[in-house]
């Protein structure tokens, strides 16, 4: 991505963000400081941020660390006044090690960064539907993680009930022990361990058909919002309304910001990194981007390779060649890649 050039006399802002405080620093087009100050987390403080930046010149950009978490409503903040919000990484551990670490120092190399060119990534804005989605797929781990950890539970406890009940329970499959152990029927005088044990059955239970609804209603909705924002996303093959989420999310509300496919690819960490060194020519492969969009990828391939001829046919010759499967694996998750690319809601409009 090409980065414009600061004009004399322009600003570059950069911020540190936290929970409670943002710390803002202020450098001019040759990346002297003009000024640092702390602001509250507030909308006050967002306010007194920007204008404090403005008031050493005209506004240039401004590198905001944080930008999906303590630096979204500040970076939203900015985006409505009509400032250009980078979104920065912290600094190395390396580079942290040389020159320390204190918030005026983060926010420094944060600005610093948006000058050099280092960093130009545009944010999410966190302001849409996605937005949506990324909040009810908060809920579906949650509550995915939690039941099966009752399932396990109750699978546990039968294991050590009372010989009686461990005969009645043993050998039920999770969905017949969920609803044998919520028909349990207690006093609430009877302190006995079949009792007790009966008790603590009939509450896993409990829980677990209550997660079971809230993780249907949560679906319900993911479906009707993702086919809703892009319908030729959830056409494709093999992409659900769990997996369209996914990729959704990792994209952002304004999936526009990923210019080329190659930073699609990219940011779900599908695309071959050069390793070359000498004489030597090769590719390595990448283990960072985001994982639930690597994730997400993979699930397409595997129903892919499942259900589709044309992608089983592809393995198939490519093994033939002397790839193994996985490195076939990758390179269709790379094709993947370019093909959801050009279906994502900004793509497709244009």
């Amino acid at each position: 991505m090409t980065t414009m050039t600061p004009e004399p006399g322009s600003v570059t802002g950069g911020v540190d963000t936290h929970l409670e405080t943002h710390v803002a620093a202020a450098l001019d087009h040759l990346g002297g400081v003009l000024g640092t100050k702390s602001f509250s987390a507030t909308g006050r403080g967002y306010r007194q941020l920007l204008g404090w930046l403005r008031s050493f010149g005209p506004l240039h950009k401004v590198g905001v660390e944080g930008t999906g978490s303590y630096g979204s409503a500040l970076a939203r903040h900015l985006r409505e006044h009509d400032v250009t919000v980078i979104e920065v990484l912290r600094p190395n551990r390396q580079t942290r090690r040389r020159r320390g670490k204190t918030d005026v120092i983060d926010a420094i190399a944060a600005a610093r960064a948006v000058l050099s060119g280092e960093a130009t990534g545009t944010p999410k804005t966190h302001d849409g539907p996605v937005e949506s989605l990324r909040l009810l797929k908060v809920i579906t781990r949650s509550a995915t993680k939690s039941r099966t950890q009752a399932i396990n539970q109750m699978h546990n406890i039968v294991a050590t009930a009372p010989d009686e009940l461990r005969a009645k329970l043993r050998g039920h499959k999770a969905r017949e022990l969920v609803e044998v152990c919520a028909a349990f029927r207690v006093r609430t005088d009877d302190d006995t361990l079949p009792a007790i044990t009966r008790l603590v059955l009939r509450e896993l239970a409990h829980t677990v058909q209550h997660l079971d609804t809230q993780l249907a209603a949560a679906k319900v909705r993911l479906r009707r919002i993702t086919t809703a924002v892009a319908p030729d996303l959830t056409a494709a093959h093999g992409v659900g309304p769990e997996t369209a989420a996914s990729i959704l999310v990792s994209a952002g509300d304004n999936s526009g910001r990923l210019a080329k496919e190659s930073a699609f690819a990219a940011l779900g960490g599908v695309n071959p990194v050069p390793a070359s060194s000498g004489k030597t020519t090769r590719h390595r492969l990448n283990r960072g981007g985001d994982r639930d969009l690597n994730s997400a990828l993979w699930r397409i391939t595997i129903v892919r390779l499942a259900t589709d001829p044309a992608t089983r046919a592809y393995l198939e010759r490519r093994v033939s060649e002397g790839k193994s499967k996985t490195e076939t694996i990758r390179c269709i998750k790379r094709y993947l890649a370019r093909e959801i690319y050009s279906v994502l809601p900004d793509r497709a409009a244009a």
